[in-house]
């Protein structure tokens, strides 16, 4: 028995493992934790499932798996929550993921946004922050990389796309 990669203490196969087995997440925490698991695991299929339908059309599993599998993952935080629970319709999930790749570390913030369709939970996209500088501290993604937020999405899809 394993601890899930989430961070909750709990098992893997009491947390989000049932989750990406094909589970509805009871809250959007419940959903993003799991979407953090899934990259650990390699899971792409849940990543996949877990997006709301616009954000499918631009999913692209060959580069969410390149991302997953040249990251090493360090952690997921729960910063804070608003709604997203068992009751609600949306909710907004702000983390941050912690991870090593081409020998730095990395920290990815996001505001994340969730909605329900046909009743489960799914990740309907990012707010971005207010009045926030951006600093890279690395080459800025060209647009038809893949977004370093982990959308799967070209960066001129997602993160680029107001940039």
């Amino acid at each position: 028995m394993s601890l899930c990669p989430c961070g909750s203490e709990k098992p893997y196969d009491q947390c989000c493992g049932p989750i990406i087995a094909g589970a509805a997440a009871p809250t959007a925490e419940a959903l993003m934790r799991s979407r953090y698991s899934a990259y650990v695991k390699r899971a792409y299929d849940h990543l996949e499932k877990s997006l709301c339908a616009d954000q499918r059309v631009d999913y692209s599993r060959e580069e969410a798996q390149r991302w997953a599998e040249s990251a090493e993952w360090k952690g997921l935080t729960i910063l804070r929550t608003v709604e997203g629970q068992e009751s609600d319709d949306k909710g907004l999930v702000e983390f941050s993921a912690k991870y090593h790749m081409n020998g730095q570390d990395h920290e990815h913030l996001e505001m994340a946004l969730f909605g329900r369709e046909e009743g489960r939970w799914v990740y309907a996209g990012q707010m971005d922050p207010k009045g926030k500088t951006v600093r890279y501290e690395q080459p800025k993604p060209g647009r038809n990389d893949p977004c370093p937020c982990g959308s799967g999405k070209k960066y001129k899809k997602c993160c680029g796309a107001n940039a």
